[in-house]
Parts: structure tokens; C-alpha cells; sequence
């Protein structure tokens, strides 16, 4: 049963349970105090011990449920128990009264011919259970790999000797041998549901991973509807990978080369003996980020992770003013600050979204008011398409930022070869920015937001 309880562990990950090595062993010692007599107590037992929010408990819900869906560990372990005996009661056990005719036939055939024709299904079930260790199925990835699994698993149960013994018997008994077609059919069948169950719990993260990378590299702009839900978990996921990063509470000891003057003026007391060292620090100016986002019609569809990315900011880095646009410019950083991400979101895209862009007035808007934010030690990040509908797009305003800012980064969700087309005031704007990228995929965007604040610690 601890065998099965590591790989219910493992299935448990791949559903998109965090369980650590610590926590394992937590549910392990719970498992032991509540035995597995009661399958509805052991299911809350695991999610009292694994589950750390509401989503990961209807996961882990859902994953004992498919896990346990053909085992009941109060029997599994009992059968263990009681495996030694069972040879000898079933040596000892005299044959039903109507297959005694067949009693010869059948003596002379393979383990797992005898088996299909008694139609033990408890020894069918370890025997598939055992094929399963024996062939590793939870190793089990691709749905690429179930016809492999499923030969492998028969294979190791003796599916050659069964197959001779078929042969033989339409020869000399042809009865016998479709009751025992009939087994091996439904044999196959029994495997190739065990072999999916597998692929169910073993095989979702590696599902998982591939459908993330797909979404990691599609343009944000042409996300389908039905993928919308998706990409904002797999932003989240991206805000909560650079906040475990970044964050802010983290602290690092940056140790720079030998400071030799003041090592030796340290330790003159001891005879300049090297007991205290002193290093040589790098100075880092203290992190400050101002943020523009558009979030007018043009760029609508890409505006929530936008928001998304720009909410993680404000965990990770200490000094962050975000602002947002569309045809006029208002401050969300009380916002972003004091809600969640989705409400947030919607408050900001009804204050100020889905509006006709106006990057020069937005821009004049900022000048008036906010321009005292801007200082040697501010980023400014400008999130948007820099379409302008044909209007001043007041490059001015962004050159008098750029020579107030430590550095102006811009990042574009389209892709290069659009920029300068039609209503494009990309090439006026780049000229003012110290770092111009194209962010039109998750991972674009992630990658320039990681460069962005590691460049504070």
C-alpha cells in the first residue's frame, strides 16, 4: 500500500497539486492513524493533509476518485495480507460440478488460461496489477504510448501461451476454446482501461505541459474564447513565478571581491590576522517601476494579461505606480494595490478601457500630472500597440521621460513587421527607448518582465 500511496503522490502533482517530500510523509503518518478500512475518511484524510485551496482540493478530489476508482486499499491490503494463504485454499478448493467434463482439457493449459476460464476476477486484477508494476506503467506519458503499454502488460501475463493453448483447444475443444476467446477478449479490454486509467493520472502533467507550451508561444491577440480561461491561469502562473523569484521580503547577500584595506584595518588588533573579512559592495539603487498600459479597442484582447503581469509587480518590486489608457490617462496603482487581480481588471477596463486610442493625449495627460514620479531611478515600462489612430502621438512627451528616467522600456504586442503600418507610431516612439520588445506571446512577455526585475536585484 506505501507503493500506492507514492504513486497516488505522483498523480496527485500531475494534477497540479503542490505535494512536497514533507508533506507526503505527513499524509503517510495520517493514512496510518485512520487506517483504510473507510475509503470516504481516507479521501478527507488526503485532502485535509495535501490540498492548500479550494482548486487543488476539487483536483485532488478528482485524482483520488480516478486513482481508487478500481482498488479499495482496506482490501488491497488485506489481500496482501493474506496472499501466502491463498494458494493453498485455492489447491484445496474442488471444481464447480459443471466443469468437471472439462477438468482434464483444462488442467493441461497455461496460468492465465485457467484463470480466464474460472473467471477469478480477484486474481485477474492482481495479475493485471502485477503486469503493471512489472512494465512500470506509471511511467506512462503519451497517449502515444497505450498500445505499447497494453502489449507489454499481456505479454508479461503470458498472452503467448495463451494464444498456443487457443490453437490447441479449437483443435480438441472447440467449446472450451470460445469461452476462452471470450475471456482473452474481455482480458484485453480490462487492460486497455487500466492502461487509460494510467494515462489519466500519469500522463496529465506531461498534457498539461505540452497544451502551456502551445499557449506559451500563441499570439495573445488571436486567442480563441475557449482559450482565454486558460492562458489567464498560465499568466497567473507567470506573475506567481516572479513573485517567488522577486519578491520582496527576499533579501540576498551579494558578496563582491575582497576589500584587502579594510580587512586589514578590521583585524589590526589581532596582528592584521584575517579573523573578520570585509568585501566590497556593488550599490543598487532602490527599485522603482512606472507603468503605462493601453487598454483601449485596439488591444483589448491582450489588455488582461497586461493588467495581469502589472498586478505582479506591485508584489514583487517596493515602488511600483501603474497607470492606464485609453484616450485619456488615469493612476490604477491604489487599485492594483488593494484588490485582486480579476477585480482589479474589471474595475480599470470600465474606469478607462476598450476606448479609442489617444497615445498623445494619454501622454499629456501623464506630463500634467504624474511627471514628478519620473526620476534618475525610475523604469518606465510602456505596454501597448502605439497606434494612434492618425493622431499627435507627441513623441516629445516620452523623449522629456526618457531623459528624466534611469531607462524607458517598451513592450509591443505586435510583432515587428507591423510596426510603422497604418496608424504605427512605433518607430517615432523606439527612438526614445532605451529597450524596444515585441511581447507578442506569453513567453515574450514573461521573459522581458523577469529581465525588467532582475535587473533591481
Amino acid at each position: 500500500m506505501q507503493e500506492n500511496l507514492h504513486r497516488f503522490f505522483r498523480a496527485a502533482r500531475g494534477a497540479g497539486v503542490h505535494v512536497s517530500p514533507a508533506e507526503s510523509i505527513d499524509a503517510m503518518r495520517a493514512v496510518a492513524s485512520v487506517g483504510l478500512a473507510d475509503r470516504t475518511v481516507l479521501r478527507d484524510t488526503m485532502l485535509l493533509t495535501l490540498a492548500k485551496s479550494e482548486d487543488e482540493k476539487k483536483a485532488l478530489g478528482a485524482c483520488f476518485d480516478l486513482f481508487f476508482a478500481h482498488v479499495d486499499p482496506a482490501q488491497a491490503e488485506a489481500k496482501d495480507d493474506a496472499s501466502q494463504d491463498a494458494p493453498s485454499n485455492e489447491a484445496q478448493a474442488a471444481p464447480p460440478s459443471g466443469q468437471q467434463r472439462e477438468g482434464d482439457a483444462s488442467t493441461e493449459l497455461g496460468p492465465l488460461a485457467q484463470m480466464l476460464l474460472a473467471q477469478n476476477t480477484a486474481d485477474i486484477s492482481a495479475a493485471i496489477a502485477n503486469a503493471s508494476s512489472a512494465v512500470g506503467l506509471s511511467e506512462i506519458r503519451y497517449f502515444t504510448q497505450r498500445g505499447l503499454y497494453s502489449s507489454r502488460m499481456l505479454e508479461t501475463m503470458g498472452i503467448q501461451r495463451l494464444r498456443d493453448d487457443l490453437d490447441a483447444l479449437t483443435e480438441t475443444n472447440p467449446a472450451l476454446a470460445e469461452r476462452l476467446q471470450a475471456g482473452l477478449d474481455g482480458l484485453r479490454d480490462t487492460v486497455r482501461d487500466a492502461v487509460a486509467q494510467a494515462l489519466a493520472l500519469y500522463g496529465r502533467e506531461e498534457a498539461e505541459n505540452l497544451r502551456h507550451e502551445i499557449l506559451r508561444n500563441a499570439q495573445l491577440s488571436r486567442i480563441e474564447p475557449r482559450q482565454v480561461a486558460a492562458m489567464r491561469a498560465l499568466i497567473r502562473q507567470i506573475a506567481r513565478r516572479l513573485r517567488e523569484r522577486y519578491s520582496k521580503p527576499r533579501k540576498r547577500q551579494r558578496r563582491g571581491h575582497l576589500d584587502v584595506r579594510r580587512t586589514l584595518r578590521r583585524n589590526a588588533a589581532w596582528g592584521s590576522v584575517p579573523f573578520l573579512t570585509a568585501w566590497k559592495r556593488k550599490h543598487r539603487d532602490r527599485p522603482k517601476i512606472v507603468a503605462l498600459c493601453d487598454v483601449s479597442g485596439s488591444v483589448a484582447r491582450v489588455s488582461d494579461f497586461f493588467l495581469l503581469l502589472i498586478h505582479s509587480l506591485h508584489d514583487v518590486v517596493s515602488d511600483v505606480r501603474s497607470f492606464a489608457f485609453s484616450g485619456h490617462l488615469i493612476e490604477v496603482s491604489e487599485i492594483l494595490e488593494q484588490k485582486s487581480a480579476e477585480e482589479a481588471m474589471a474595475e480599470i477596463m470600465h474606469k478607462v478601457g476598450f476606448g479609442s486610442s489617444d497615445y498623445g493625449s494619454s501622454l499629456v495627460d501623464f506630463e500634467k500630472q504624474f511627471m514628478a514620479s519620473v526620476t534618475p531611478q525610475t523604469t518606465v515600462i510602456v505596454l501597448g500597440d502605439a497606434r494612434s489612430n492618425k493622431l499627435d502621438p507627441r513623441a516629445d512627451i516620452l523623449k522629456a521621460i526618457s531623459e528624466r528616467a534611469k531607462r524607458v522600456v517598451w513592450l509591443n504586442p505586435e510583432g515587428r513587421v507591423t510596426w510603422g503600418w497604418g496608424d504605427s507610431e512605433m518607430p517615432r516612439y523606439q527612438t526614445f527607448c532605451n529597450v524596444v520588445r515585441p511581447c507578442a506571446t506569453a513567453q515574450q512577455l514573461e521573459r522581458a518582465v523577469s529581465d525588467i526585475v532582475s535587473a533591481y536585484q
